[in-house]
């Protein structure tokens, strides 16, 4: 059986420009992250520095523009000060978050100078979970400020001589969490995060801050945590932050495939709310969105935290994604596109071993998860601005969200040089679905990829590096104004076009 759909693309349709931050990830002292993911001393492809350049040149492949760091839940509990100067002399410590024995020889230093290799932007989180305002100075000042004073001639004293270029910085991680480590109310933390942001500013007024919003959209106090942390805050931060994870293991594979739905609903709440807030505060200002923690994570199969051993380096949420997770991420990378008016930041959690797009074994290969293809794609070809696509497309019926189009999707023009990108998933399980693209005169496509495959449950793994990859389609038919594709049925695809020479 096949489907049809429909969908126009128009220049004058434009949401906004294409932020390269939305192309973002994420690195946290979490399982096998740092150390046998980017950090591995002694592997064959490690310099001097420890950083293993296998995985480098993946995360360029990836396309990833800036990382936040270095947390997450390990930040909470996190003294920045046991991650710098000599490694032989920095303190073994435990991190309560994933009950793990830190030796702390990866720190910051360590991370900027890995950021400088994989030539990304840092985004450093602050821990306001068990420290406060001075501790946050401390951090900025040792990190950023020149020479001259306690903190800089700490740093330089540490090998570091000029600043880090740090301008994005995370007021905290997931505080409306019990399991965080200093977890607090909404105005409890409201008044710490303005508190340190007052402070931040006066210190650096051109930082950008992002103060946390929720954990996820089905925590109890999603809504008015936002509104009572911005009633504090509004006008002294840059962003608030959402988290979503997808969970597949239910086995509900329909409403899996319409995660999206929640996502853009999740940022049109959190968009809402902030408008109303800057409402009552008589704020012109419009605030930003960083979803700075996404991805699909096998969630029910992780015992939490309270199941953990004590260990170092333990092998942790290693999950293995197939064909649907990559179709089920090329979505939710489509609904940040889409709401790229709003969403500035955007990071998916994590960049090695921990629910991440790069797998590495300790000492040997690292490979690409099926997961890693539609954002690299994307990341490289997703330039000039967003615009507004609405496919009339049959419509699936899901237990969790209801009724989603079989179709989604969004595309971006290149004003430069006139030429647009299409990015479209059939949520379809049992459909291909035949999708009629109209365009404006003069535009031919130039590329034709998909990810799609007979058994959606197939994935790569150091044996099959490359069992899941994008494909070249196949059957696009086009005359004039009018293209016309086949999308298999769950699957992720991307068509250029280029204006005709």
């Amino acid at each position: 059986m096949t489907t049809r759909a429909r969908l126009t693309l128009d220049p004058a349709f434009r949401v906004a420009p294409v932020e390269p931050r939305l192309f973002g990830s994420f690195v946290e002292h979490m399982g096998r992250c740092v150390y046998t993911g980017i950090f591995e001393p002694g592997h064959p492809s490690a310099g001097p520095d420890g950083f293993r350049t296998d995985v480098l040149e993946l995360v360029r492949e990836l396309g990833v523009t800036l990382v936040r760091y270095p947390g997450g839940n390990f930040v909470s509990n996190h003294r920045w000060e046991d991650g710098v100067g000599p490694a032989e002399h920095r303190p073994t410590t435990l991190d309560l978050a994933w009950r793990t024995v830190e030796d702390n020889s990866f720190g910051l230093n360590e991370f900027m100078a890995w950021t400088a290799r994989a030539e990304v932007e840092p985004m450093m989180a602050l821990n306001l979970g068990t420290r406060g305002v001075a501790e946050a100075l401390n951090l900025v000042e040792y990190a950023t400020f020149p020479a001259g004073t306690r903190w800089s001639e700490l740093r330089r004293s540490h090998g570091a001589d000029k600043p880090h270029d740090i301008r994005l910085w995370c007021l905290g991680n997931e505080l409306d969490g019990p399991w965080q480590m200093g977890h607090k109310t909404a105005r409890e933390y409201g008044r710490l995060a303005a508190e340190t942001a007052r402070a931040l500013k006066r210190f650096d007024p051109t930082l950008s801050l992002v103060a946390c919003g929720s954990s996820n959209s089905s925590i109890p106090t999603f809504g008015s945590w936002e509104a009572q942390v911005l009633e504090e805050t509004y006008d002294l931060v840059d962003y608030i932050s959402l988290h979503a994870y997808y969970d597949p293991s239910d086995g509900d594979a329909d409403s899996f495939l319409a995660s999206a739905a929640d996502m853009e609903h999740m940022i049109r709440s959190v968009a809402a709310t902030a408008d109303h807030v800057a409402a009552t505060l008589r704020s012109r200002k419009r605030l930003k969105l960083s979803f700075d923690e996404w991805n699909v994570w096998y969630q029910s199969r992780f015992g939490g935290e309270s199941s953990l051993d004590w260990a170092r380096h333990p092998r942790l949420i290693e999950d293995r994604y197939d064909v649907t997770d990559a179709v089920v991420v090329g979505s939710l990378l489509i609904t940040l596109l889409r709401n790229a008016d709003r969403v500035g930041v955007a990071c998916q959690a994590q960049l090695a071993n921990v629910i991440a797009p790069i797998m590495t074994e300790p000492g040997g290969p690292a490979w690409r998860q099926s997961i890693f293809h539609p954002f690299a794609l994307t990341a490289r070809h997703a330039r000039g601005e967003v615009l507004r696509v609405e496919p009339e497309a049959a419509t699936i019926e899901t237990a969790r969200y209801g009724e989603v189009p079989a179709v989604w999707a969004t595309a971006t023009h290149d004003p430069a040089t006139g030429a647009m990108t299409l990015f479209a998933v059939n949520r379809d399980r049992g459909a291909a679905c035949d999708l009629d693209v109209v365009l404006p005169g003069g535009l031919e496509p130039v590329e034709h990829v998909e990810l799609a495959d007979e058994d959606p449950s197939a994935a790569n793994s150091a044996a099959q590096p490359y069992r899941v990859v994008p494909r070249p389609g196949s059957g696009l038919r086009h005359q004039d104004r009018l293209a016309t594709l086949t999308l298999p049925p769950t699957s992720w695809t991307m068509v250029r076009f280029a204006v005709k020479e």
